[in-house]
């Protein structure tokens, strides 16, 4: 009796279409994130509404840091991706290539997220400083 309900063969198909998918949707938005982001850059350097003592540079931190979310986001996909590709019957050589490819990615991950606290947590201050008057001595 054949307890096999998917031959390996399809599987592995199924699998790769899978990893296919996962990772479009992380270049996808990597590709999303990087476009806002340059024409959020752009309006901002065409806009002057702002008064002339306001900080432009509060506008630009804010887009950095919404690119920032849309590439830590992109990385979990890609890395979502290659867990994928070694789900079935890895060989040592992808176990080692995955562990790399993890390691390089987390660590990209990590920095990409301390980057993105160091801008909100600027974006917040300037924008309370921006609230409470020009008066505000800058830090």
């Amino acid at each position: 009796m054949d307890w096999d309900l998917l031959p390996e063969s399809a599987l592995h198909r199924a699998v790769d279409l899978t990893v296919r998918l996962v990772e479009f949707g992380g270049a996808a938005v990597i590709f999303i994130g990087a476009v806002w982001a340059f024409v959020q850059f752009l309006l901002l350097g065409v806009r002057r509404r702002r008064p002339r003592n306001a900080r432009p540079i509060a506008g630009f931190n804010r887009v950095r840091l919404s690119l920032g979310r849309f590439l830590a986001l992109g990385l979990e996909f890609q890395l979502a991706g290659d867990v994928l590709r070694t789900a079935i019957a890895p060989s040592f050589d992808q176990i080692g290539q995955l562990a790399a490819i993890a390691a390089i990615r987390t660590g990209l991950n990590f920095f990409l997220g301390r980057e993105i606290e160091a801008e909100r947590q600027e974006v917040e201050r300037l924008s309370a400083h921006d609230r409470g008057g020009a008066t505000a001595p800058a830090p």
